[in-house]
């Protein structure tokens, strides 16, 4: 089973990320085009408690696991540091794929990130997951929270329809 996850993970790199996005986006301007799915997509994060974020490093798919999601002002938020290389990635193409499996079903998004530099934003989400208060904080250069634009996600299993959903 981990292996057929994995896989889907690898192929949802390589369909989801492509050429960067080359639009702007002011992020206290944004919401989600429905947050009934997104709250729906949340939720199923939380259940599943790690999630897998694919990013493009040149040629070659690069997977990790993530922790963070969380809705904040009306957009999913993850979190990672500036330091590490999936940040360079997202600097270098913010389209990724993420998937993650809950014992019975899995999704799988595509989706563009977009960087979100307020501190109050930082905080909401340090707030959210405080384990990660011993290396994150909200006043430091590290921080860095994204949150998902023009998402598509893809709920799975083997014994239904795949429902797919946009927010």
């Amino acid at each position: 089973m981990k292996r057929i996850i994995l896989l889907a993970i690898a192929a949802a790199a390589l369909v989801c990320c492509g050429q960067p996005a080359k639009d702007t986006v002011d992020p206290s301007q944004y919401k989600s085009s429905n947050t009934e799915n997104m709250q729906q997509v949340r939720d199923f994060l939380h259940k599943a408690g790690v999630c897998f974020l694919a990013t493009e490093d040149g040629d070659q798919p690069q997977v990790r696991p993530f922790g963070t999601a969380e809705i904040i002002e009306g957009k999913l938020y993850i979190q990672t540091g500036h330091v590490k290389n999936v940040a360079k990635q997202i600097a270098a193409n913010p389209k990724v794929a993420i998937c993650a499996f809950d014992g019975e079903r899995w999704l799988r998004i595509c989706a563009t990130l977009v960087e979100d530099p307020r501190v109050e934003i930082k905080k909401a989400m340090l707030d959210a997951n405080p384990g990660l208060r011993s290396m994150y904080d909200e006043n430091d250069d590290n921080t860095a929270v994204y949150f998902l634009k023009d998402a598509k996600a893809t709920f799975n299993s083997f014994t239904a329809a795949p429902v797919e959903v946009d927010f």
